[in-house]
């Protein structure tokens, strides 16, 4: 219970910043830290980033609520569709494409590939009905997101700048 208790805090923290990163005023100057990745990104693929954030939010949503339910097929469609979500490769030209990784650290991709790993993992716990194994993994999810945004995103959520890895 006590699992369960603090997946659902830390979602609530997590799609909460991710609610207000999204909502936020994009003519803000955001501060320049050498961590603030969609800064550093076009105008076109920051706004990518963003959709792709909140469609991982709101899979996140579902996945909560499945859990807390017992619905190990909406976690294992909301996971896959986190293991899956491409949005910003589906959108960017070859231009594009060459402008994200010049912006992009390896630190930043190696995250990127293990929280989409985790995703899989996950999505094949809850397709096998291992619940006690998606609470452990969904909460492994949570912390690499937090880690994420404590590492590569203070510009837009600077209360994280403390907890970097």
């Amino acid at each position: 219970m006590h699992l369960i208790k603090n997946i659902l805090i830390l979602t609530i923290l997590m799609v909460g910043g991710l609610s207000l990163a999204a909502a936020a005023d994009s003519s803000q100057q955001p501060s320049t830290t050498d961590s603030a990745v969609g800064s550093s990104l076009p105008p076109k693929l920051r706004a990518l980033l963003i959709q792709e954030m909140l469609a991982l939010s709101e899979a996140s949503k579902q996945i909560v609520d499945a859990l807390v339910r017992g619905q190990d097929d909406v976690v294992a469609e909301n996971a896959q569709g986190m293991h899956d979500s491409f949005i910003m490769a589906q959108e960017m030209s070859e231009e594009d494409e060459h402008a994200l990784h010049s912006a992009l650290s390896h630190a930043f991709i190696e995250r990127d590939e293990a929280f989409h790993e985790l995703s899989a993992q996950l999505a094949d716990a809850a397709r096998a009905g291992d619940r006690s194994k998606q609470r452990v993994l969904f909460a492994e999810i949570l912390d690499a997101c937090v880690a994420c945004h404590a590492a590569h995103a203070t510009d837009r959520f600077p209360s994280l700048a403390a907890e970097r890895r």
